[in-house]
């Protein structure tokens, strides 16, 4: 008696369909169902079955349950919607007094005569796509005040002016500002899988051994669960896809069980400062200051920056309230207690604590050398090195030329736990009128490589093979076949999820994100 050759499947099916095959005894073609697996073993004997076992070994050292480290634990803390909150804070200022202009978009930083800040102008509406002024258009208003506070989240575009403008950097010998990119979506899931309170991190996974980054999944209230991608700005390989690599994310096995049968409700993206403690500029200048992601004061281990954000917030304020009442009238005023107050924190002793985590995976180690490091520095250390890493480049430095690096290869989108990036678009709710200035502007249109419209752009394209197109997680940058036959850049400006990226990561820093017509870009609900 002969035994049969038994095929053990060593991974989870990835795709079902039908193959046209010749069956060579009978000659005759016939249509098979097929289905494709990561890996195929023929034979389930020792060797077979050994050889699958270890493969699935193999996979599952990564997502490997790993100590909960201190600054990760969330016992006794809330799982909120950002959105949501904002709106009930927004609410509870209107309350109290405080006029909110939903709408408008400050454009421009304003100065005095002395070149202190004195407010700032919003942009001016109804002017079309050609700089000229249709029919509705009106004039920005010019909101001046004494005290003005930039809290325009992360790479806000008038903190930087300002930033560069009173070397707000330099002063404070502040190391290069770095980033990640964060892609996340809300699902609405089986009850019977929703584990309210619920929260999961964990880092690396689908990521390259070389790229920082981790995810997220927080199960917020009515059967809500909001889930994530971090990815770090300071990759190396051009043809990483930050949107795929989301994708790739929710194909983990955990990850679909929890997804499936449930419901996309929304998706967005933003980029993150992650420089942390080292990378903070100085927080005053004449006649304002720097608060919240504007400045940097994310928790990187933590994943955290809004508890933060609203403690640098306070103590502004009450800088501001303070020097209105002590200082004269009609001089700029001078809010370095907010920057004293700030050194004296909870806030800048958190983020002096972890100030290491973050550089340790820039060290040449890839992810498991961060990880050994950070955790010396948590539980041995904790937090008190007697030395702090240095963030050496900025991350529009750090890609390579894509002839040096690995193209990376994705799947196809199932439309029911991974998505096409028009259908996720949908879900962001991101609208601009079409007929405006472009927001997405080139710093020098005349610079060599780099020209705008139909024109080539001569380095991104042929040394980064378009990076732009792949770490834009909208869709925004396009490389077309012209008439010519050769590809151009096609800026689809109306899909940007205001997430910055491109004014990070691009190599020659000739992008500049500025702020569309007011009231243009996403629009949360629940994220």
């Amino acid at each position: 008696m002969r035994a049969l050759p038994v095929l053990s499947r060593a991974d989870s099916c990835l795709a079902r369909g039908y193959a046209t095959s010749v069956d060579d005894d009978l000659g005759t073609t016939d249509k098979r169902e097929s289905m494709h697996f990561d890996l195929l073993v023929v034979g389930a004997g020792p060797a077979g079955l050994s050889a699958a076992i270890r493969f699935k070994q193999a996979r599952h050292l990564f997502g490997v349950r790993l100590p909960n480290p201190p600054q990760m634990k969330h016992k006794g803390n809330f799982v909120i919607s950002l959105s949501e909150t904002v709106r009930w804070l927004g609410r509870k200022a209107e309350e109290l007094g405080v006029e909110i202009f939903p709408g408008f978009a400050g454009a421009k930083v304003m100065y005095g005569p002395g070149g202190e800040v004195h407010g700032v102008q919003t942009n001016d509406f109804g002017v079309a796509k050609d700089g000229k002024r249709k029919d509705s258009f009106q004039l920005g208003m010019a909101l001046t005040a004494r005290a003005t506070l930039l809290a325009e989240g992360c790479r806000g575009s008038l903190s930087q002016a300002v930033m560069k403008r009173f070397g707000l950097r330099e002063k404070a010998g502040a190391q290069p500002q770095t980033y990640a990119l964060g892609l996340k979506e809300v699902w609405e899931v089986a009850p019977e899988k929703h584990k309210p309170g619920l929260v999961v991190h964990a880092v690396g996974h689908p990521l390259p051994w070389d790229v920082y980054g981790g995810s997220f999944i927080y199960h917020m209230p009515d059967s809500r669960v909001a889930l994530g991608l971090v990815v770090a700005l300071d990759y190396r390989n051009p043809h990483l896809n930050l949107y795929q690599e989301f994708q790739q994310f929710k194909r983990h096995p955990m990850v679909a069980r929890l997804l499936e049968g449930g419901t996309c409700l929304q998706y967005g993206a933003r980029t993150l400062n992650e420089g942390g403690w080292q990378s903070i500029p100085s927080l005053a200048f004449p006649g304002g200051a720097l608060v919240g992601d504007s400045a940097g004061f994310l928790n990187v281990p933590k994943i955290k920056g809004t508890h933060t954000a609203m403690k640098s917030g306070m103590l502004a304020a009450e800088a501001a309230f303070n020097a209105m009442t002590s200082q004269p009238a009609g001089r700029p005023l001078d809010l370095s207690a907010y920057e004293t107050a700030f050194k004296s924190s909870w806030v800048d002793q958190e983020l002096f604590r972890e100030r290491n985590i973050r550089p340790s995976f820039s060290l040449g180690a890839g992810i498991w050398g961060g990880i050994a490091y950070s955790a010396l520095d948590t539980y041995l250390l904790r937090g008190q090195a007697p030395w702090t890493l240095r963030h050496r480049y900025a991350d529009h430095e750090r890609l390579k030329p894509a002839a040096e690096c690995t193209p990376r290869e994705y799947p196809k989108p199932d439309g029911q736990i991974t998505f096409d990036l028009n259908t996720s678009l949908f879900r962001s709710q991101t609208n601009h009128e079409h007929d405006q200035p472009p927001h997405l502007r080139l710093v020098n249109p005349k610079l060599p490589e780099v020209g705008c419209g139909s024109a080539l752009i001569v380095v991104n394209l042929p040394v980064y093979d378009g990076p732009e197109a792949r770490y834009c997680p909208a869709g925004v940058y396009e490389w077309v076949a012209g008439d010519d036959g050769a590809k151009h850049l096609q800026i689809n400006a109306q899909n940007c999820l205001h997430c910055k990226a491109c004014d990070i990561k691009d190599p020659t820093q000739n992008i500049r994100w500025t702020v569309p017509e007011g009231g243009g870009g996403p629009s949360y609900t629940v994220m």
